[in-house]
C-alpha cells in the first residue's frame, strides 16, 4: 500500500491509502474484452479536473493566507530564538572547551585514597593539555571567522549577507528553540473520519446482505475497482465492477445500509448506476460532510444575467456542489414535498428562470395565499394569490385559456411555411415575432391540489391540464404544478401521465414517491422518504431526461426574489414584452398592439426615428414603455414585418427609423 496525504476543506491532511498495484485475482469468466487501464488518472480526466484544481487552489491559498498573517509572529519568534541559541551554543562551547568529564575522572581518583593519587594527578595534567588545544582552535576558528567576515565586506553583495544573515538565524534558531515547541504549526486539523478505503468499501459491501456479493467474497473473487479511491471535489469517488448478476440498482436501493457500513452519513453517500457501461458498474461518491450542513448555493443569476427558456437554467448542485441545469421549453414539470421542506424555493427558481427571458410569457397561481410568489407578479402576465373561490376560479379559467391557446397555436403553426418550422414546432425565431403570438408560456401552479380537488373547478381543471399537458409542448406551452399532496385525488393520471421532468423532495412514504417520480421509483431505490424532516429541506430526486439524480436547489428567499423580478421586468420593459398583470391589467395584453402604441405617437410625421419612437413611447405610455430603447423598437418593428431603415426626420440626419405608412400596414 502507499500512502498520500489529502487535506481536507479546512486544509486537513488525511492519509488515503492506495494499492500500490491490484490485488490477484482467481480466474473468473470475463464479461467482456480486456480493457486497457486509463493514462490519465481519475483525478486528472475532464470532469473531475475542476474539482481538482480548485481543491489545489483553495488548499494553496489557505495556506498562504493562514501563514501570511502569523508572519510577523514567526520572524520574531526566529529572532527570539536565534538569540537563544546564540547562549545555547556559547554554553555548549565553553563546556566543550573547559572538559568537564577530566574533573570527574580527577575526583573519583581522589576518591580512591593514596592509591588514587597518581591517577588525579595525570589527569590534571590532561585536562591542562586538552583545554590549551582546544583554546588554540577556539582562537584559530574566531580568527578565521573574523577575515572571513572581514573579506565579505570588502567583495560579498548585500544580497549575499542577506542569505548568510537567514541561513545563520535558522541555524542559531533550530538550537535555540524549545524541543516539541515548533515555530510553525500546520495550518490543517486532523479529520475525524476514515478515508474510505477500497478495503473499507469491499467491506460495506458485504454488509448488503446480498447474496451474489457474498459469494464473490467467500470464492476470492472479489470487487473489481475499475478506478482508484480518489478525491472528487468535496469528497472521495471511485468506479467499480459488481459481481456477475449484481447491478448498480441492488446497492442503490440499499443506500442506507451502505452508509452503515461505511460510518457516513446517509446524506454523504451516493451510489448512482453506469448505465452507459453495464448495469453492473456502480460509481460511488462518498462525501466528507453531511451536504445538509453545507449552506444553500446561491442562485448563480440572482445579481446578473438572463436566461434562454429554450436552452435550460441553472436548477441545484448535486452531492459534488457540481452545478445540474435543468431543461425547461418542451417539458412540463411536478414538483412534490411535504411542507416545510424546500418546495417554494424550488417553485421560485423555476418563476425566476422564466422571469429572466424577455420573450417567455409567465402565469403564476399561487393557491395558499401565503404570497410566496408575489414578486413575480411584476412580470406576470396572469397572477392570483389565494384560496378562495375567486382565486380557485381564476386559477381554472387560467387553464381553459391555455386550451384555447393550445388550439390558437396549432392552427397558426400550420399555417406557417414549412421552412418557417422546420421541426414542427415553435422556435426562439418565433418567439422574436411577437405578432406571430408564439413566444413560450409558462404558467406555474403552486399548490395546485386545492385546484384539482374544488368540488366546483376541479374535474373541468383536471381536464384542462391533462390535454395542455398532453398536447402543449411543442406550441411553447409550459406547466409547472407544485403540491405539498402528493396523491391519486389531487394529481389524478391524466395529469402527470405525460409530465416529463419531476423533482422530489421529503415526502411521507412510498406512494408519494412513486406518484411524484413515477411508478416503481421507490423499489428501484430513488427514495425521497428517506429525507430527513428540516434538515434535508431542499433535497430531492431530479428526474428530467435520463435517471433520477440528487439535487439541492438553490436557494432564493423572498428578498432575492424581488430583486430578480425588478431586474426581469426593467428588461422587459426594454424588449417591450411587459402585458396583463404586470401593467396592472389582466386583459390589457389582450388588446395591446405595439404597432398601434407605435402608429399612437407619430401624430402628423410621415416617418420617424427609432430613437424618437422609443423617447415618445416612454412620454406617453410610461406604465409600458418606460425603459424602452431604440434598439428595442427597431427589433420589434421588425418583428412585426416593419422595414426599418434609415429616414431623415426634419431638421435632423438620416438615422434607422421607419415610415409611417409601413406600420398603418401591420395594423390594418
Amino acid at each position: 500500500m502507499t500512502s498520500e496525504p489529502i487535506p481536507d476543506d479546512s486544509g486537513a491532511e488525511i492519509i488515503e491509502l492506495r494499492p500500490s498495484a491490484p490485488a490477484p485475482q482467481p480466474d473468473r469468466p470475463a464479461a467482456r474484452l480486456a480493457e486497457r487501464r486509463p493514462v490519465i488518472p481519475a483525478p486528472l480526466r475532464r470532469g473531475n479536473l475542476p474539482g481538482t484544481v480548485a481543491y489545489a487552489g483553495g488548499l494553496a491559498s489557505h495556506h498562504a493566507r493562514y501563514h501570511g498573517l502569523r508572519l510577523p509572529a514567526y520572524l520574531v519568534l526566529y529572532v527570539w530564538h536565534a538569540l537563544r541559541g546564540v547562549f545555547i551554543l556559547t554554553g555548549r562551547l565553553i563546556t566543550w572547551w573547559h572538559v568537564p568529564e577530566l574533573h570527574v575522572l580527577a575526583s573519583l581518583a581522589v576518591a580512591a585514597g593514596r592509591s588514587g593519587h597518581h591517577d588525579a594527578l595525570n589527569a590534571h595534567r590532561e585536562g591542562k593539555k586538552t583545554r590549551a588545544a582546544r583554546g588554540r582552535i577556539i582562537a584559530v576558528v574566531a580568527v578565521l571567522t573574523v577575515a572571513v567576515v572581514a573579506a565579505g565586506l570588502i567583495w560579498l553583495p548585500w544580497w549575499a549577507w542577506a542569505l548568510a544573515g537567514l541561513v545563520l538565524v535558522l541555524v542559531l534558531a533550530r538550537h535555540g528553540r524549545p524541543e516539541g515547541k515548533p515555530v510553525i504549526r500546520s495550518a490543517v486539523v486532523a479529520p475525524q473520519y476514515q478515508v474510505p478505503t477500497p478495503e473499507i468499501i469491499t467491506r460495506a459491501l458485504g454488509a448488503l446482505g446480498i447474496a451474489g456479493i457474498n459469494d464473490a467474497l467467500r470464492t476470492g473473487a472479489g470487487i473489481g475497482y475499475v478506478t482508484d479511491v480518489h478525491r472528487d471535489h468535496e469528497g472521495w469517488g471511485t468506479e467499480l465492477d459488481l459481481p456477475h448478476g449484481v447491478t448498480a440498482q441492488m446497492i442503490l436501493q440499499r443506500r442506507s445500509q451502505l452508509s452503515a457500513g461505511l460510518r457516513r452519513p446517509l446524506s454523504a453517500t451516493w451510489p448512482e448506476p453506469v448505465p452507459a457501461e453495464h448495469e453492473g458498474r456502480l460509481r460511488l461518491w462518498i462525501g466528507f460532510h453531511d451536504i445538509s450542513k453545507l449552506k444553500p448555493a446561491t442562485w448563480p443569476l440572482a445579481k446578473a444575467g438572463t436566461v434562454d427558456v429554450f436552452a435550460g437554467f441553472p436548477y441545484g448542485t448535486d452531492p459534488r456542489q457540481r452545478a445540474v441545469t435543468a431543461p425547461l421549453f418542451e417539458h412540463n414539470w411536478l414538483i412534490g414535498a411535504q411542507p416545510g421542506q424546500g418546495k417554494t424555493s424550488a417553485v421560485r427558481v423555476v418563476a425566476s428562470a422564466v422571469a429572466l427571458d424577455p420573450l417567455a410569457e409567465l402565469w403564476v397561481h399561487e393557491l395558499a395565499g401565503k404570497g410566496d410568489l408575489e414578486p413575480y407578479g411584476r412580470v406576470a402576465h396572469r397572477y392570483v394569490s389565494g384560496l378562495d373561490d375567486e382565486s380557485i376560479g381564476y386559477a381554472a379559467e387560467s387553464l381553459h385559456m391555455l386550451r384555447r391557446e393550445l388550439d390558437t397555436r396549432s392552427r397558426k403553426l400550420k399555417a406557417l411555411p414549412k421552412e418557417q418550422r422546420p421541426d414542427g414546432k415553435v422556435t426562439r425565431d418565433m418567439a422574436r415575432n411577437r405578432g406571430q403570438h408564439l413566444y413560450p408560456l409558462v404558467a406555474i401552479y403552486d399548490e395546485v391540489q386545492n385546484l384539482f380537488m374544488d368540488d366546483r373547478h376541479g374535474e373541468q381543471a383536471k381536464d384542462d391540464a391533462g390535454y395542455v399537458i398532453r398536447l402543449g409542448r411543442a406550441y411553447g406551452i409550459v406547466l409547472v404544478l407544485a403540491t405539498q399532496r402528493p396523491d391519486a385525488n389531487s394529481l389524478p393520471t391524466a395529469v402527470t401521465g405525460n409530465i416529463s421532468v419531476r423533482y422530489c423532495l421529503k415526502v411521507p412514504g412510498q406512494p408519494e414517491v412513486d406518484m411524484v417520480l413515477g411508478t416503481s421509483s421507490y423499489r428501484n431505490g430513488f427514495n425521497s422518504a428517506a429525507f430527513r424532516s428540516g434538515t434535508d429541506a431542499g433535497l430531492g430526486w431530479l428526474k428530467a431526461e435520463a435517471d433520477p439524480l440528487i439535487v439541492r436547489t438553490y436557494y432564493i428567499d423572498l428578498p432575492a426574489a424581488e430583486k430578480i423580478a425588478e431586474r426581469a421586468r426593467v428588461a422587459r420593459g426594454q424588449a417591450g414584452t411587459l402585458t396583463g398583470y404586470a401593467l396592472g391589467d389582466d386583459d390589457q395584453a389582450e388588446v395591446r398592439s405595439f404597432a398601434v402604441d407605435v402608429l399612437s405617437v407619430f401624430g402628423e410625421a410621415a416617418r420617424l426615428h427609432t430613437a424618437t419612437i422609443a423617447d415618445r413611447l416612454a412620454a406617453h405610455l410610461p406604465s409600458v414603455y418606460a425603459d424602452i430603447t431604440p434598439a428595442a423598437v427597431g427589433s420589434q418593428l421588425r418583428g412585426l414585418g416593419v422595414t426599418v431603415k434609415n429616414v431623415r426626420e426634419p431638421g435632423k440626419a438620416p438615422a434607422p427609423g421607419c415610415d409611417r405608412a409601413a406600420v398603418e400596414a401591420v395594423t390594418s
